[in-house]
């Protein structure tokens, strides 16, 4: 694959949390405007990995991370490049929807604020990610109203819209369904299918059925190693590892 296709990327990379190791030694690729899928039991490193890319275990402590991790060749972790700059570009979609306790418009506006976004221009980009995250219709005559009133597949929606408002070029999303009904996880699934059109999107899912459907590449982990990376045909009709096999099998995890 050339470099230029390549969008984020890890070498040699290691995470630890005081003295247990939790990533050990990764290397993996990730394609621009595809979205990848981490699948792997609880406790694999899954989560772990992919907040790497948005440097939140700065947050913590008794983190260490060694090795690499990179963004269009970039060292995300230079000493020099200030982290706020790393999440502008890097947004994040949290597991359960933790949208603000202000209005819909006050949700989006924050960060666009944040970001000195001139205040004429706010009604317009909100509109436009409402737009993009498939909320505007639903939302368009009730922006005032407090966010939280939302059903849980509207609030997961509206913090994506809050993720993209700011243009970032990659979206990271941690189970983003795991804690939505069957008929807000295809709305947000549909939502990740055109996003990547723009985005390059990496998502935590623990339904093989939802890697399948959405996935253009998937990465097996297992105890914090990357087992199995490839195109999401190769990984489920004829993955190359056997513990890879016996995962998507179902015979643990």
């Amino acid at each position: 694959m050339e470099n230029s296709e390549v969008k984020l990327s890890t070498e040699n990379l290691c995470i630890q949390f005081g003295n247990k190791v939790t990533i050990k030694n990764i290397n993996i690729y990730f394609p621009e405007k595809n979205i990848t899928a981490l699948i792997g039991p609880s406790g694999c490193g899954k989560t772990t990995l992919l907040r790497s890319f948005n440097r939140m275990h700065d947050l913590v402590p008794e983190a260490k991370v060694s090795g690499r991790v990179l963004m269009d060749g970039m060292n995300l972790y230079d000493s020099s490049l200030p982290v706020t700059s790393v999440r502008r570009r890097i947004g994040m979609v949290f597991q359960k929807p933790n949208p603000f306790p202000a209005s819909i418009y006050d949700n989006i506006a924050y960060g666009l604020k944040i970001n000195g976004t001139h205040k004429s221009e706010l009604a317009g980009m909100i509109e436009q990610s409402l737009k993009e995250s498939f909320l505007w219709q639903e939302v368009k005559d009730d922006l005032k109203k407090p966010a939280q009133r939302l059903s849980g597949g509207q609030q997961q929606r509206l913090c994506i819209a809050r993720a993209i408002a700011v243009k970032p070029e990659v979206i990271l999303m941690d189970e983003p369904c795991s804690a939505l009904d069957p008929i807000s996880t295809a709305k947000v699934e549909e939502l990740m299918l055109e996003l990547k059109k723009h985005y390059t999107i990496l998502t935590v899912t623990h339904s093989m059925a939802q890697a399948q459907r959405i996935a253009d590449k998937v990465a097996f982990m297992y105890m914090g190693d990357l087992i199995e990376h490839g195109d999401k045909t190769q990984v489920f009709q004829s993955p190359k590892e056997n513990l890879t096999y016996r995962y998507i099998s179902g015979n643990f995890g």
